[in-house]
């Protein structure tokens, strides 16, 4: 792969920051001020930068050459009572756009029943609830195609608990799914491209998850605990919308499943082996429509070197990922390879990624990533 001068100068800008971020990231995050016994407030921020060029992507036919802002995020929760929590979370994404995020009441009557209500992430696949900050490579799996508002979340409420501290967790829920607002499910035929979902129907989602190692305590998860867990969790995942897209006409119900599975087990000297993948399987009763129809899965691997390079671990990884799609868009086949530099755990990390896509239909693409992970 032939490096153009601005290419590698962006490499070596960011390559630069990362060595800064490692001396100084902090070695807990969030501050917690506690009111009384049964009150307190935490807030907290998150940031991921990244460097990306992409083959063929510059206005006269070269490597384009990027910097973005992906995320900012502050977060903030907290608890009125022992029974009563609430959380909120904003974004800022790269076109300088504040969304929210996640604003969630929460009753908490135990650990076995417990319900959310307000937006946040409805019951859905592991990498959905590992989110980008919390994922074991940088870019979010393409062949994840469940109905969301932003970022994966949704309006809705939810009841959820676990058994065994995390050993086995259920979720279920109730979300607006489909709408003709933000998350509008519009048909992509011609010549009506903007006909849109109408139906006041909810989006029903169900998720179960075992683990046979080490339980996986909290309504979210991550996709790797950097070798202080042993896991094998094993997740099914269950949406259904009806009348999810189209109008008064003509209407498809939306049906989609999937399964994932994590496996992550420690070597010596604080190294870690984690293997990652998932199906999903999507159904939209035949309707071309900006809901993806089809069939799709990824593998993953990544391997935490044993002991510390300077500030840090090294992590190589590797993932696959293959989406036959059915609904009139091109399928696609896609590597992306290369490796973490691991400084605090998910509070700071650098990611170098090459990726490798083909498709169906057009010519194949080449991307370059080097991104920047911190949290406090």
């Amino acid at each position: 792969m032939q490096f153009t001068k601005t290419m590698k100068t962006g490499l070596l800008s960011i390559v630069g920051a990362a060595a800064v971020l490692a001396s100084t990231a902090p070695a807990h995050a969030g501050y917690k001020m506690e009111i009384d016994e049964d009150k307190w407030i935490s807030v907290g921020a998150g940031a991921r930068v990244s460097y990306n060029a992409i083959e063929d992507a510059a206005p006269d036919g070269s490597w384009s050459s990027k910097f973005n802002l992906d995320s900012a995020r502050l977060y903030v929760n907290g608890e009125v009572t022992k029974w009563v929590g609430v959380e909120f979370n904003t974004e800022i994404d790269g076109d300088d756009d504040i969304h929210i995020l996640d604003a969630v009441v929460k009753l908490q009557f135990s650990e076995y029943f417990n319900i959310w209500m307000g937006r946040f992430l409805p019951p859905s696949d592991r990498a959905n609830l590992s989110g980008p900050y919390y994922a074991n490579i940088w870019n979010f799996p393409n062949v994840q195609g469940y109905p969301a508002i932003f970022a994966g979340r949704d309006n809705g409420v939810a009841v959820w608990g676990q058994i065994g501290g995390g050993k086995f967790k259920y979720q279920f829920g109730v979300f607006e799914g489909c709408s003709s607002g933000k998350n509008s499910c519009s048909l992509a035929d011609t010549p009506f491209p903007t006909r849109a979902y109408n139906h006041d129907t909810p989006l029903f989602a169900g998720r179960l998850v075992y683990n046979f190692f080490d339980p996986e305590p909290g309504y979210y998860n991550s996709s790797t605990y950097y070798g202080t867990k042993k896991i094998l969790a094993v997740g099914a995942t269950f949406m259904h919308q009806a009348k999810a897209t189209g109008d008064d006409v003509i209407w498809g119900d939306f049906t989609g499943w999937s399964i994932d599975v994590l496996f992550e087990w420690p070597v010596a000297n604080g190294g870690a082996i984690t293997l990652e993948g998932a199906y999903y399987n999507y159904d939209t009763d035949g309707l071309i429509s900006t809901l993806m129809e089809g069939e799709g899965f990824y593998t993953q691997a990544s391997f935490l070197i044993p002991g510390k390079v300077g500030f840090g671990q090294f992590q190589p990884v590797i993932r696959y990922q293959d989406m036959d799609r059915d609904d009139g868009f091109a399928s696609s086949k896609k590597w992306d390879g290369g490796f973490n530099y691991i400084i605090d755990g998910h509070n700071a990390r650098a990611s170098f990624t090459y990726g490798h896509e083909d498709f169906d239909f057009g010519p194949s693409i080449d991307s370059f990533i080097v991104g920047i992970q911190v949290q406090i």
